[in-house]
């Protein structure tokens, strides 16, 4: 039951809507019943279902993502894909910082991790790795260690055709959280 108030012209009315059945709605305008009879019939209110997946159902094709754009083999910083400058403190919290401390002093650990996911090592800090994110979309992640100067940090770069692929910054942001998270996950294991 919805009710509403109204003044038009100076006059006040209380209007109340009550149950709805097929086409017809009752309402009471100022105390006087009324039963309304509606052009179209009032679409169901939506329910939420519950689906719990089923053991060893089968599972749908995977749809081959294509790139908008070939890469010319070039990688970007977050700073430099648009709106990268806006929200980079965000991806710096979000992503370098955690990359740094999750795995700046877990060198091997990051390496065995990296080989089993496919990676390919790549001669950049003291130790990187160049992974396909996506069909022709290439992440590097990069680490230097800490040591007792410096604390560890991180590097992460996109091949030049994200930016095709993932109109937003923040959209890259969540490439480099999921990517952690993956190795988080991983190395738990």
């Amino acid at each position: 039951m919805k009710e509403y108030k109204y003044k038009i012209n100076g006059n006040s009315y209380k209007v109340t809507i009550g149950n709805i059945e097929d086409n017809i709605a009752h309402v009471e305008v100022n105390g006087t019943h009324y039963k309304v009879e509606m052009e179209k019939q009032p679409k169901p209110a939506a329910k939420p279902v519950t689906v719990r997946p089923m053991p060893n159902a089968p599972t749908a094709p995977t749809q081959v993502v294509k790139p908008a754009a070939p890469s010319t083999g070039k990688f970007l910083t977050y700073r430099e894909i648009p709106w990268g400058e806006v929200y980079f403190k965000q991806f710096q919290g979000r992503c370098l910082f955690r990359l740094a401390f999750g795995f700046g002093g877990k060198l091997d650990a990051f390496r065995e991790i990296m080989e089993r996911v496919g990676a390919q090592a790549i001669s950049s800090g003291d130790v990187g790795y160049e992974l396909e994110f996506m069909k022709g979309l290439f992440v590097r992640l990069i680490l230097w260690a800490g040591d007792d100067e410096f604390p560890p940090s991180a590097q992460i770069l996109f091949s030049d055709n994200f930016p095709a692929a993932f109109t937003q910054g923040e959209d890259m942001a969540v490439v480099g959280d999921v990517t952690i998270d993956m190795l988080k996950a991983l190395a738990a294991k």
